[in-house]
């Protein structure tokens, strides 16, 4: 397995769609899609079957898979290689750094597709949809831009509708359950590996839509006060993949 990652992260090292880590990239997007059409992140994509499928889709749109690990984003950005799909490309960094790669207003779409839900309290402030992170969105999402949440947890979704509540952003659309109602099209038919496996083993299928609050995003004090403590030295929220 050691072996296979070596070759992996060798790969991407050659493929014209995957930057990892770039320096400068702040509001140069356009010179890596050679157009200035809009751009929609995946975050934490994995191997990108969403980017993949939504850029098949929509080819008049720009799709960037963000994630921390390249040995899963080799997988789609081969895929993406393959198909010739020049819409799409991957972005190996640290979600918690975007704003370190994209100017304000940059971005225009968000998609979260089936992301840990950290279900130990302790550990809550690595949500996706934790308010420290809308804040990092915040920084390079254009005025009234959608953020799109899809996940099999249950709890993980009530705590994005009392995270939306809470900062009075503008929810969209609220899916319990998006094959029951017979909502699984267009963009939400895309079908990941995970969400095949939720599929087959019965579970739910949770959609939320919601935009960003016009007053900003406000990190609660209770929030600012989570830093852990490890060996007597405080802990960033940056230690994990995140």
């Amino acid at each position: 397995m050691a072996q296979k990652k070596l070759v992996r992260f060798a790969a991407i090292e050659t493929y014209s769609n995957v930057l990892q880590y770039p320096e400068g990239m702040k509001g140069a997007w356009k010179t890596v899609f050679k157009n200035d059409h809009p751009i929609t992140l995946e975050l934490a994509c994995g191997k990108g079957e969403y980017s993949l499928g939504l850029g098949a889709q929509n080819p008049d749109r720009n799709y960037i898979g963000v994630d921390v690990k390249g040995n899963r984003i080799y997988v789609g950005a081969k895929k993406a290689l393959a198909e010739n799909r020049s819409n799409v490309a991957f972005l190996r960094i640290q979600i918690g750094h975007l704003e370190q790669y994209f100017a304000p207003g940059e971005v225009a779409e968000i998609w979260i597709l089936f992301p840990d839900p950290f279900l130990t309290k302790s550990r809550a402030k690595n949500r996706l949809t934790h308010p420290r992170f809308l804040a990092q969105y915040e920084k390079v999402l254009k005025p009234g831009a959608t953020i799109h949440l899809k996940t099999d947890s249950r709890e993980l979704y009530d705590f994005t509708r009392e995270v939306i509540e809470e900062q009075g952003c503008e929810t969209v659309t609220d899916y319990q359950d998006i094959y029951a109602i017979g909502q699984a099209t267009g963009p939400l038919a895309i079908q990941t590996h995970y969400e095949k496996l939720h599929l087959a083993d019965g579970r739910k299928i949770y959609y939320l839509a919601f935009r960003l609050p016009e007053g900003g995003v406000q990190v609660p004090e209770r929030y600012l006060q989570a830093t852990t403590q490890r060996n007597g030295k405080a802990v960033t929220d940056d230690d994990g993949d995140a």
